[in-house]
């Protein structure tokens, strides 16, 4: 039926969450686990079939331009699992024959030895999260791994993958904009075609939250983060590298398809403890997430046929939220006929010249909307006088 596929496709990705972890860093709220048992891949794996058939009789028919296997540490699996699941995406739709299957690790020897397993298994990509080129930081962060641990990593996995990309965090207590510098020169001379560069910021729940409260852990002040941020785009561009959205820089091509995928608001199942997914079928976008909890995931799992707890039907406003929250980190923009399509209504004309005059977007030469240099700092802020 027509009503089964978006008016616009911007493709369909598969995201797998991997939630266990060697140990739990303390400036992150992801869904992650920490077991000192042996964790049970079989019982996963076969969770993870039966999640992935509820939802492709939910969306059948699909292309898979992408998969990823997020976390949680999925470096900790073994390439089999891996090859099973990537068996069970293949049963139930068709993989593009230039499908980017990016999976995360981390840049441990142990993990590393594991590569050329992955590769074979089908993992075209990874993307390794590195965090910092100071041992200090490293240990403050809570990673495992120290500086020459990182870069041999990346060496490994530059001979074994085609494509590959790291991770870095800036802004981080006591660093210097001199020390930023030279460590994110450092990494460009490493990096072939992508780095992740994220700021960082206290999240809720974490240690880190704790320790800010109590007055443990200095964070730098807003000129200063801004200054961060500049300098990291000032330093990327002058490389080949710009950022083609908030927190990720590529050399044009380069840019990784799965991310991509979510923010020009495409379709993707989210698969695994935790896991979000965004699909349209009957006629509506419906929003899913899985249960957090991994063993009551399992448990859900093997009792109803998915690990799904929650599903919302989009509507239109809610769309369009989403859409610009979404589009609006990316350079390229938004086009605003699909706004118009998804909400019913245009964008505000008046509202729009107002944050032009204001030099916090900009109209590029196809049309489409983007947030300007000035806008990108303060993009809450702009999406939400948008999409009043």
């Amino acid at each position: 039926m027509a009503n089964d596929r978006p008016p616009f496709d911007a493709g369909f990705g598969v995201y797998v969450h991997w939630p266990f972890c060697a140990s739990k860093c303390p400036y992150c709220d992801f869904n992650s686990h920490v077991r000192h048992q042996p964790v049970d891949e079989a019982r996963f794996v076969r969770a993870f079939e039966r999640d992935l058939k509820h939802q492709a009789d939910l969306a059948p028919g699909r292309t898979v331009s992408s998969i990823f296997f997020g976390g949680g540490t999925p470096s900790l699996m073994q390439p089999a699992t891996i090859a099973a699941i990537l068996d069970a995406i293949a049963a139930h739709w068709r993989i593009a024959p230039d499908a980017e299957i990016t999976m995360e690790a981390n840049p441990t020897s142990v993990e590393a030895e594991r590569f050329r397993g992955y590769r074979a298994a089908g993992v075209n990509r990874v993307s390794l999260g590195v965090q910092a080129l100071d041992d200090d930081d490293l240990r403050a962060l809570g990673r495992m791994h120290d500086v020459d641990e990182a870069l041999w990593a990346v060496r490994v996995a530059a001979s074994i993958f085609k494509r590959y990309s790291f991770d870095l965090i800036y802004a981080r207590p006591k660093q210097t904009l001199e020390s930023w510098r030279g460590e994110l020169e450092e990494a460009i001379s490493y990096a072939a075609e992508h780095l992740s560069l994220y700021q960082l910021t206290i999240e809720p729940g974490t240690m880190f939250e704790k320790l800010h409260k109590a007055g443990k852990l200095a964070m730098p002040d807003g000129d200063l983060g801004r200054a961060f941020f500049d300098l990291t785009q000032e330093i990327c561009d002058k490389h080949g590298l710009p950022a083609y959205e908030i927190s990720n820089h590529a050399r044009p091509g380069a840019e990784c398809r799965h991310n991509l995928l979510y923010w020009r608001y495409g379709e993707y199942v989210g698969v695994g403890p935790g896991a979000h997914g965004r699909l349209w079928t009957g006629g509506h976008r419906l929003a899913f997430s899985g249960e957090r909890h991994p063993e009551t995931w399992c448990e859900r799992v093997e009792k109803f046929g998915h690990g799904l707890i929650d599903t919302e039907i989009l509507k239109g406003a809610d769309e369009g939220d989403e859409f610009l929250l979404m589009g609006l980190r990316l350079r390229e923009g938004i086009d605003p006929a699909r706004y118009h399509a998804l909400t019913g209504r245009p964008i505000d004309l008046a509202r729009t010249g107002r944050l032009l005059e204001q030099g916090f977007i900009e109209i590029m030469p196809n049309r489409n909307i983007r947030a300007s240099a000035q806008g990108v700092p303060v993009l809450d802020a702009v999406v939400a006088d948008l999409a009043v």
